[in-house]
């Protein structure tokens, strides 16, 4: 975002003028105050319809009981005029939602702007209203759905973060998909498992490298898939194995497939499912859906 403001200097002040953004309330450690990250905020800050420049953020925290200021932004120094326009931007991170606001009951923080003259003397300060709270997450922390139509084709939405409007509009895959009587996906990078009629199990990628399809040929695991009534992927249950495979057979036996354990650095995906099976429980026909 891009904060605006406006200072009205007295007359005969004289230059150059400093200012700073202070926000209203310290970062107390020892108090228990949610971490706040050494960059939760970077701005860049024009003054006078001068260029955007990088502008630097203090983040003092009183881990020890000894004086210490609030968090502050210095803004760039100008040439004493009867007023003095400000543009900041304001890039924050996800921790920025600990600087919070010190009344529960205020929707912003009072931010107190204060200018000085070359003798240091404060020429004006005044107060713009400030608020830190959740927003989108970025596209790698979003889900992202696949729905395959009737005619086979497979179509890809892609999670907004926004509640009004949860999905972008639909990317087509491709066709071909119907050769399959049930689909799971699987937390990235593990990917999709695709059953066909012939109960055998196939496994779809993510490619490593993006721009790319969503998926990757398919590769073939393993048959006698055929004997269970629904396949649920768990995702990534722990960093030293891939991600599990949950199955239902026609009993109503609940059965774990864990994912093959790490064998070096990178996960090894076409050794996914693992072909031991544990049991997890029956009377799970009581379900007509697991996901």
């Amino acid at each position: 975002m891009t904060l605006r403001f406006t200072a009205t200097l007295p007359e005969g002040v004289r230059g150059p003028v400093s200012a700073a953004l202070h926000l209203p309330h310290r970062l107390d450690g020892a108090a228990g105050d949610a971490e706040v990250s050494d960059e939760a905020v970077v701005s860049t800050c024009a003054v006078g319809g001068v260029a955007y420049g990088p502008c630097p953020w203090k983040w003092p925290y009183n881990d020890m009981g000894l004086p210490f200021d609030p968090p502050s932004l210095a803004l760039p120094t100008a040439g004493a005029t009867a007023t003095l326009a400000y543009a900041v931007t304001l890039d924050a991170d996800e921790t920025a939602v600990g600087l919070g606001s010190p009344d529960a009951s205020s929707a912003a923080l009072d931010v107190r702007v204060e200018l000085k003259d070359g003798t240091g003397a404060v020429v004006a300060q005044g107060p713009v209203l400030l608020s830190f709270v959740p927003g989108t997450p970025p596209a790698r922390e979003r889900g992202t759905l696949h729905a395959r139509d009737r005619s086979g084709v497979l179509w890809r939405y892609e999670a907004t973060g926004v509640t009004s409007r949860p999905f972008e509009r639909r990317k087509r895959v491709g066709g071909g998909w119907n050769a399959y009587d049930t689909m799971t996906t699987l937390d990235s990078p593990n990917g999709a498992l695709a059953r066909d009629a012939a109960g055998v199990l196939w496994k779809h990628d993510v490619p490593a490298v993006a721009p790319a399809p969503p998926f990757t040929p398919k590769q073939r695991l393993q048959g006698d898939w055929k004997r269970y009534t629904a396949l649920v992927g768990t995702g990534e249950l722990g960093r030293d194995r891939s991600a599990d495979l949950v199955a239902r057979d026609a009993s109503g036996q609940l059965w774990l497939h864990q994912g093959r354990r790490r064998t070096g650095p990178a996960w090894n995906p076409s050794l996914v499912p693992d072909t031991a099976r544990t049991p997890v429980g029956g009377g799970w026909n009581v379900y007509d859906l697991l996901v």
